[in-house]
């Protein structure tokens, strides 16, 4: 068995410890080094993950170079600094999403990557959703035959509910609805994750984009207190696949009684199945689920529940990917690609709230 990765954790927020807690659950891997800015956070967040070198600079921790691979934590805006330096110096990057907050950046770390010959994959979390790596098995696998329709979307409910408090009260909840407090609304914060779960789970990258979003009324001046209530709170697009498949998708925060739920339909003229991920009561933790008519069922509309797997995760493919030498899914290529829909997608985006913006991609 090859040598385990020495990985070095680069920022060390909330998300951070989901990294440590799976890095450090591998045999395959030793988390040796954090590094953040705020020296309290690293200090609380290495002791508490048995961390031994701890770094206040990424330029420090390079200057020591006792590792091979870094997980990138940093807020989305550092992604692209933080991660051209590491490949500069011949490091494999695993790194949070959005690769970075435009296009154009996402792609140049892409290229960089390719070319230094290094792994470079992106935390699409829900790729480690047992349904979905199933249903794509199942259509790459021919079982559905042709892909011709898909629909996906991303409810959640929290505009309408206080399951998880006041959002009116709440600067946790208020910043995501205001752009000047860095929120690019609900497409900006799970666009890409629905774009993602669409198009991996039927195998084929979105080449066109139609997309229509939405910011409603929802405060008088349509402001509470600093925040600028202006980022976009519904979204829909219709898509076309590279397979040729057309589809829609659209995410929103005012999906009453849906908390945070995650569905796929994919059509094919031989079959369809309906993946879905979300909370059923009690809602404690998220459920997945894999439905499919298929063969002779399709002829009497028959549905079946398929039984699932455990699957293996980003963190492992990462690891995976070092050892074989070659970069898996997902990759810093797919992301590029869907921060070149969201790019189009946002720059329709104004600045009057409660209006209709269109993008085409």
């Amino acid at each position: 068995m090859p040598l385990p990765v020495r990985l070095l954790i680069v920022g060390t927020g909330g998300m951070a410890r989901y990294h440590a807690k799976n890095f450090q659950a591998m045999q395959e891997a030793i988390v040796v080094g954090g590094v953040d800015t705020d020296n309290e956070r690293l200090m609380d967040f290495c002791s508490a993950h048995g961390i031994k070198h701890r770094f206040s600079s990424l330029e420090d921790a390079i200057a020591w170079g006792e590792f091979d691979a870094a997980a990138n934590v940093t807020p989305d805006r550092v992604h692209y600094p933080t991660t051209m330096q590491l490949i500069a110096n011949g490091k494999h990057v695993f790194c949070e999403k959005p690769l970075a907050t435009n296009h154009p950046h996402a792609n140049a770390m892409a290229a960089a990557i390719e070319d230094a010959g290094l792994v470079g994959m992106v935390n699409l979390t829900y790729r480690n959703v047992p349904a979905l790596q199933r249903a794509r098995e199942l259509v790459l696998a021919g079982e559905l035959g042709a892909i011709r329709h898909v629909e996906a979307s991303y409810l959640q409910s929290w505009l309408t509910s206080n399951y998880w408090g006041d959002w009116r009260t709440t600067p946790a909840w208020l910043w995501r609805l205001s752009r000047s407090h860095g929120s690019a609304g609900v497409l900006g914060d799970v666009g890409i994750h629905i774009l993602d779960f669409a198009s991996y789970g039927i195998a084929s990258e979105i080449e066109n984009m139609n997309c229509r979003l939405k910011t409603f009324h929802k405060a008088e001046g349509d402001r509470i207190g600093e925040y600028l209530l202006d980022a976009n709170d519904s979204f829909v697009m219709s898509v076309e696949f590279a397979n040729g498949a057309l589809g829609v998708i659209h995410a929103t925060r005012l999906a009453t009684g849906y908390i945070d739920d995650v569905k796929l339909r994919i059509f094919g003229d031989l079959g369809a199945l309906e993946v879905g991920f979300g909370y059923e009561k009690p809602a404690v933790e998220r459920v997945s689920r894999l439905r499919a008519c298929l063969g002779d069922d399709r002829h009497t509309q028959t549905w079946t529940e398929i039984e699932l797997e455990p699957v293996e995760t980003n963190y492992h493919r990462f690891i995976r990917a070092i050892w074989e030498g070659a970069t898996l899914e997902p990759s810093f290529a797919h992301a590029a690609n869907l921060q070149r829909l969201l790019d189009r997608a946002l720059s329709a985006e104004q600045s009057d709230p409660g209006e209709t913006f269109v993008a085409n991609a």
